[in-house]
Formats: structure tokens, C-alpha cells, sequence
């Protein structure tokens, strides 16, 4: 079925506000991490790894305990999000490859339904899909990969940013601030933080490498901790811009109107972790905040797909799921922890 005919359907099934009423539909902030693993925060049992912010979203709101991701790769995780599929069937699986145009995604329906759709920082998804959304503030990925043309001759990364901008989220807040106040609104903010390459000195009192918890399957080295110090530094430049996002919420009175949803793309980039089907490579933190809706300190230890991401958004704006989404919403788990949304998860490599 042609994609704007899906849109068409799905949009039937809602109802839009009455002509003079305000719309009250919750806002839905969306927060993914690069290259982060399930395990390495505070609130997730490191406690070496400074997540204040995080800490604190998790104690007010619902940690999910087994939330998996389709597949372990940067790109092809969010396309996967972002279409509500798997990833063979995005045709855009295979890392850095864009999400073609005739993709139908949950942005667009939330988009024409009345939400004002923004995504800053690391965008990943091509060039097709940006108009799904009402603005996008792509991040400077310099750095990241080898140019191409003559100055790939030199075999040496360029970057052209530094300081806040290379963690991918300088623009999270000003971005809010920049919304409409006459919309609900949808956020995709993307980090670059903690994907490689690692800066020094980002933090004043950076992680030690003697404090940091090597998994079992990493030699015990000099050069391995000082890595992982160097990557715990990056995760909490990542939590202090969550912060500032959830401070902005408070800021605008908006914040007990507003879902936020803080997630990874897929697990750390260390041996046995990124690109693997292990648990360390598809496993995600999954951490849930709406005040007043989701029970504070409060633990989901049932399966999650991040492909039930799409349909949990759609059912937040009272839209129906399009029959190509393959997830099913979370939001009953966030009444009723203990019931069951799938009996097992799939992910592919």
C-alpha cells in the first residue's frame, strides 16, 4: 500500500481537537544515546559512571529492565525506531545507508495530526526523510569518519567542531525554546555522546581509570581503562544535557505535560558490545518520565522492542498504529508493570 495512503488511514481513526479548543495532547520528548550500553549509568547499576540527571529521571519516573533493540548498529537502529520495523524491511539495514522516501514513519503522522515535529543533533537517517519533520538541527558529524576526495589522501579525521558542539546536543535547548507555544510538540534528540572518537578534558573532574568496571571480557590494561574513563567522560557531558533539557521542560511550565523517553542506539563501542547480538550489543537502557502519570521509582521488568517505541507514540497523540508497524505499544505496561506486551523479541546482525 502506497505510504500516503497509510498516513490517510491513520489519520482517520483520530479525532482532532474542537474547533476554538486548545490541543492537550501530552508533548513527547524523544532522547537516544550514541553508543551507550544498557548498563552504564548510575541508575543501572554503575555507579562509577557519573549520571546525575538520569538518576534522578529514573527515580521519578519507570526503568524497564529488558528493552532490546532490533539490531546493534547507529543507523540502522534509528530508522528501525523511526519506521516502527525491522530492520530488513527499512532498506536501510546496513550502517549508513538512508531511510528511503517511501518509508512511512510515526513522525509524519504525529506531524499532520497537529504535533510540531524538531530533531537536533545526530541526524543519521539521509536526506529523504527530513521533511517528516518541521525543523531539523543536524549536528557536525566531522570527525566521525574519513573525508573523502583529496583529503582522504592524509588518512587523518578533520574536525570542525569543538567543545559542547561535539557532544551532539548544544542544540537540545535552544531548539525547545525555539517551539511554538500553540502546538503539542514532538523532540528527537539525538546525542553524539559516547560514540568514538574520545576528546580529553571535557570534564573537570574526569572519570579515573582506575575507578571504571571493565566487563569480564576486556583485558585488564592500562590503555583499556583509560579508554573507558574517556568514554564514561562522555557519558556524563551526555546526562548534564538531559538535564538541561528537563530543566528547560520546568522552565516553560510544561514539563508534567510532557513523555520523555531516554534510550540508546545500541551498546557501547568496545569489543563484544557494538554490531554483536549479545546482550551488550542490543540491550538498551529504557527509562520512562511523566510526572503524574507513570509511578516515581517504579521498575518494568517485561520484554520491550524498540519497534514498540513507534505505536506508544502514536497511542500518546490518540492515533491508531498503520498496520506496516510491527510493534505494540508500551503504554499498558506503565499501569500494569507485571503484564505482558510480547512473549520475545527478535533483533537482527
Amino acid at each position: 500500500m502506497h505510504r500516503f495512503s497509510l498516513l490517510f488511514l491513520a489519520l482517520a481513526a483520530f479525532t482532532a481537537p474542537a474547533l476554538g479548543q486548545a490541543d492537550t495532547r501530552p508533548n513527547i520528548v524523544f532522547i537516544i544515546a550514541d553508543d551507550l550500553a544498557w548498563d552504564d549509568l548510575g541508575c543501572t547499576g554503575n555507579p562509577g559512571v557519573r549520571t546525575p540527571n538520569l538518576d534522578r529521571l529514573a527515580n521519578g519516573g519507570m526503568r524497564f529492565t529488558n528493552a532490546y533493540l532490533t539490531i546493534s548498529s547507529c543507523s540502522p537502529s534509528r530508522a528501525s525506531i523511526i519506521t516502527g520495523t525491522y530492520p530488513h524491511q527499512t532498506d536501510a539495514e546496513q550502517l549508513h545507508w538512508p531511510l528511503p522516501a517511501d518509508r512511512l514513519t510515526f513522525v509524519e503522522l504525529l506531524k499532520a495530526s497537529g504535533y510540531w515535529t524538531a530533531a537536533a543533533g545526530k541526524w543519521h537517517l539521509g536526506n529523504a526523510v527530513k521533511d517528516r519533520f518541521d525543523e531539523v538541527r543536524e549536528a557536525d558529524v566531522s570527525g566521525f569518519q574519513l573525508p573523502t576526495g583529496e583529503a582522504a589522501k592524509a588518512g587523518k579525521i578533520v574536525q570542525n567542531v569543538t567543545g559542547d558542539a561535539r557532544s551532539g546536543c548544544d542544540q537540545w535547548v535552544p531548539l525547545l525554546k525555539a517551539r511554538p507555544g500553540d502546538k503539542p510538540f514532538f523532540l528527537w534528540l539525538a546525542a553524539l555522546d559516547p560514540h568514538r572518537d574520545y576528546d580529553e578534558g571535557i570534564l573537570k573532574q574526569p572519570h579515573k581509570p582506575g575507578d571504571v568496571r571493565l566487563p569480564p571480557y576486556v583485558a585488564d590494561t592500562p590503555k583499556s581503562r583509560r579508554d573507558y574513563a574517556l568514554y564514561y567522560d562522555e557519558i556524563t557531558r551526555l546526562d548534564r544535557f538531559v538535564g538541561g533539557v528537563i530543566a528547560e521542560l520546568k522552565k516553560q511550565n510544561v514539563a508534567d505535560n510532557t513523555f520523555v523517553l531516554f534510550i540508546s542506539d545500541n551498546g557501547r563501542p568496545f569489543p563484544r558490545d557494538k554490531t554483536t547480538l549479545y546482550d551488550s550489543g542490543i540491550k538498551t537502557p529504557f527509562i520512562v518520565h511523566w510526572p503524574g502519570r507513570v509511578s516515581a521509582n517504579s521498575q518494568c521488568n517485561s520484554l520491550v522492542s524498540s519497534i514498540d517505541i513507534a505505536p506508544a507514540f502514536l497511542e500518546l497523540a490518540g492515533l491508531s498504529k498503520p498496520k506496516v508497524f510491527e510493534g505494540n505499544s508500551f503504554l499498558p505496561l506503565l499501569h500494569n508493570p507485571k503484564q505482558s506486551i510480547r512473549d520475545f523479541v527478535f533483533a537482527e546482525r
